[in-house]
Parts: C-alpha cells; sequence; structure tokens
C-alpha cells in the first residue's frame, strides 16, 4: 500500500535518521512512503505569531496537496508538532464550513482547495492498528528480547485531539516492543512534556522537565529511551543529565523506527544506530550486531 507521507522540516534536516528509518522500515513491509510533493512547513512554530486563517491556510496547503496528488486518503506526519497542527487544521476545516471557506479563498490564489478528505496519521498508529503488531512480529528477523526500553510518547500524539491511543496511558509502543521481545519498563513519565520549545525561552525549565523524564527511565532500569517525536529526541539527547555529572548514567535515546528497523533485519548503519551521541552500550550493540 502507498501513503502520502509529510516529512515536515526536522526529518529534512537534524533528524535525518527518523526519516530514513521510517522510509526502510515501511518498506520492509511491503509499503511505501510517497512524500509529498512541494510540501510546506506545518505552521507550528508560526500559530500563534501570525493571523489564524493564515496559520491554517499554511498548514492545510500541505492536507490540499495531498487530497490533490492521492496515494490514499491517509497523509502520514511522523512528527509530533506536525502531526498535532495538520490534525487540528483538518478538524477546524471540517467542522467550521465559514474558516474552510476563508482558507479556500486562500487556497485558490495557488490554484489550490481542500475539501477535508485526507485523514491525519502517526506512523505508530499505521504501523499497530492497520499493518499490526502481529503482522510485524512474524516479519521480525531479529528479537530484543532481553532490551528494557522506556517508551517515550511525548505530550502531543495523543493530545489533545482524539487520537488513536489512550491520553494518560498510552500502550502502542508498549504492544509492538512487547511483541518483538522486549520489555518495556514502568515508565509513569511516558506522556510528560519534554519542555519542547522552553530550551530556547526558559531553559532552566526546560532542562528540568528533561532530566525528570531521563532520571525516570534511568531509575526504572532501561537500557535506551524510544521516541517518536523530532523535538523530544533532540532534547533528551542532548539537555541536562546526558553530558553532566556521571557519564555511566547516560541513556541511549533512540527513534522507535531505528529500533523498530534492527528487528525488522536492517543494518545497524541503515538505521543510523552510530549516531547516537549517547554509546548504545553492550546490550544495544549485540542486539544490533554491531561491535561494542
Amino acid at each position: 500500500m502507498k501513503y502520502a507521507y509529510y516529512p515536515g522540516c526536522s526529518l529534512e534536516g537534524a533528524c535525518t535518521p527518523y526519516d530514513r528509518s521510517l522510509r526502510r522500515v515501511f518498506a520492509a513491509l511491503g509499503h511505501e512512503l510517497v512524500e509529498l510533493e512541494d510540501w510546506n512547513c506545518c505552521g507550528a512554530t508560526m500559530y500563534m505569531s501570525v493571523r489564524e486563517t493564515v496559520a491554517l491556510s499554511v498548514s492545510a496547503r500541505n492536507l490540499a496537496l495531498a487530497e490533490k496528488n492521492g496515494n490514499g486518503s491517509f497523509l502520514v506526519a511522523p512528527c509530533s508538532a506536525c502531526y498535532t497542527t495538520l490534525l487540528k487544521t483538518n478538524r477546524y476545516l471540517r467542522e467550521l464550513p465559514r474558516l474552510q471557506e476563508q482558507v479556500n479563498r486562500a487556497l485558490g490564489e495557488a490554484g489550490l482547495s481542500y475539501d477535508g478528505s485526507v485523514r491525519v496519521r502517526h506512523p505508530l498508529d499505521i504501523l499497530v492498528n492497520q499493518i499490526g503488531v502481529e503482522t510485524i512480529s512474524r516479519r521480525a528477523q531479529r528479537r530484543l528480547d532481553g532490551l528494557r526500553i522506556a517508551p517515550y510518547y511525548g505530550c502531543q500524539i495523543v493530545r489533545p485531539e482524539p487520537a488513536f491511543d489512550d491520553r494518560d496511558w498510552p500502550t502502542s509502543l508498549d504492544d509492538l516492543f512487547g511483541a518483538l521481545g522486549a520489555e518495556c519498563v514502568y515508565f509513569p513519565d511516558r506522556v510528560r512534556c519534554c519542555g519542547g520549545m522552553l530550551m530556547t525561552t526558559c531553559p532552566a525549565v526546560g532542562q528540568e522537565l528533561t532530566d525528570d523524564i531521563l532520571e525516570c527511565a534511568v531509575r526504572n532500569g532501561a537500557d535506551v529511551v524510544v521516541t517518536t517525536c523530532p523535538l523530544c529526541h533532540m532534547n533528551l539527547e542532548t539537555i541536562g543529565r546526558q553530558f553532566e555529572g556521571d557519564a555511566g548514567k547516560r541513556i541511549p535515546i533512540l527513534f522507535f523506527t531505528q529500533l523498530l528497523g534492527v528487528a525488522l533485519g536492517q543494518s545497524p548503519e541503515a538505521m543510523d544506530l552510530d549516531r547516537s551521541l549517547v554509546p548504545l552500550g553492550e546490550r544495544l550493540t549485540v542486539l544490533a550486531g554491531a561491535s561494542t
């Protein structure tokens, strides 16, 4: 099956391991991500600083392109901020006809319109709820037995819109990696905010939020934290306790698709495991078939 794919700005820049591993995971499962031609920023960073109709028009242009170009009725958005922004735009335009008319007037200047037929989905949703955990488990070529994972969902992919998992205690990552043999540790910080852009505005607050998440993972015996969002990944990997204090308490941060790709038989190099800023450690490298 083909899916329209919206990588977003982060996956085209600092977070290319997420993009590459996601594409390879879908290909290994017999599905194709078709990148949306001429996509633009989702509008996440400008939403609160410009007029609502302008921000919604910026976001809706991507939905209109997906509707026009086909490749099914789904638009896959792996970045949590992009996913949330596109999802909210979609809802507003469907529920507020007058607003949809205003946005479509703006889109019309570029020869586009949007009727609301596209469904925005996170890849975790598709993998777990459409392709299916059982199918993925059957396709796996490497078990993850003995690996202890802290599943970090972040605060956006299950909120505030009605989503594909529980808002307070999501389990999609737990179900997926549990079927592959890994142990998902008790991790109450799974949906706590990582600090987001507070790292640039109130860094002390942002660092405290990030440190709390990392300390929770270490305290509960995790070997690795798996993430679903580029910004969460960057904050957890580069801020706070990871590079201060006891180096023995550092914990690797991987995109969930990197670890899933390893289970599906992809090489460590193809999954960019060597790009982790925190050494993967013996358990992870043995599972990946890499040298310690």
